[in-house]
């Protein structure tokens, strides 16, 4: 991918289904220090715009989609960092996805006395980044340290729902689809069925919320009103 000419990626990307450009780190001073011979922005960067440009200008194809991945962990990279970019190349780019690969290493090689990343870490940058990419969240929204990163025993969504909603609830029968996709246990698909469910009638009671094929709707119990009323739950550990 780096260095390709247009008309080679555009026959590319009809040829295939993904392409992809491992951008490494989520700026030049981290690429710098992962990969020294790399340049983010006029290589690695332009070839995720370029296949953005052919898709515009070729509204009618199917074309392939981009990825990216970040090493994680290895440079001093943060969680704000690489979904900071990550919310751009979503946004700019139409990036089908971005994965983080958790840093481990490797005998004879430069990082070699470095520790390991966490992979729950890992797990929590793509909790965040399917939050951006489809529930409609902004990089603001999340929870960040001091140091840039997001806390590992908090799941992103559930850490914001306890400094928003735990005393404030959300009426059910009233939040906008937006305001659904903020409750914990609350999807896409969950939050249509909800909309759908309440035009036809009142909804009351978890068991409800259940039958609407949200599969966990115990986790949702604590920061929301049905019909009024906070329904009953067991309290959960974040």
């Amino acid at each position: 991918m780096p260095g390709i000419q247009y008309e080679q990626l555009y026959c590319l990307m009809q040829l295939a289904d993904r392409v992809s450009v491992n951008l490494e780190g989520p700026t030049q001073e981290r690429l710098n220090a992962l990969a020294p011979k790399k340049v983010f922005t006029q290589e690695l960067l332009e070839m995720l715009r370029l296949a953005e440009q052919i898709r515009r200008e070729h509204p009618g194809e199917k074309l392939a989609g981009t990825v990216t991945q970040f090493v994680v962990g290895a440079v001093g990279d943060t969680d704000l960092e690489l979904l900071s970019l990550s919310q751009r190349l979503y946004r700019e780019m139409r990036l089908t996805r971005a994965y983080y690969s958790g840093f481990h290493p490797v005998e004879q090689t430069p990082f070699e006395n470095l520790a390991p990343t966490d992979p729950i870490r890992e797990y929590r940058l793509y909790q965040a980044s399917f939050l951006l990419r489809d529930y409609g969240w902004d990089v603001d929204d999340l929870l960040f340290l001091n140091n840039g990163n997001m806390p590992l025993d908090a799941d992103p969504k559930r850490a914001w729902a306890e400094r928003h909603l735990r005393s404030t609830p959300l009426e059910i029968m009233t939040a906008s689809r937006m305001q659904l996709l903020r409750v914990p246990g609350i999807g896409p698909r969950g939050a249509e069925a909800i909309l759908r469910a309440r035009r036809q009638r009142h909804l009351t009671d978890v068991e409800q919320l259940r039958k609407l094929n949200i599969r966990a709707p115990e986790k949702a119990a604590p920061y929301i009103l049905l019909d009024g009323h906070r329904p009953a739950h067991q309290m959960t550990l974040l």
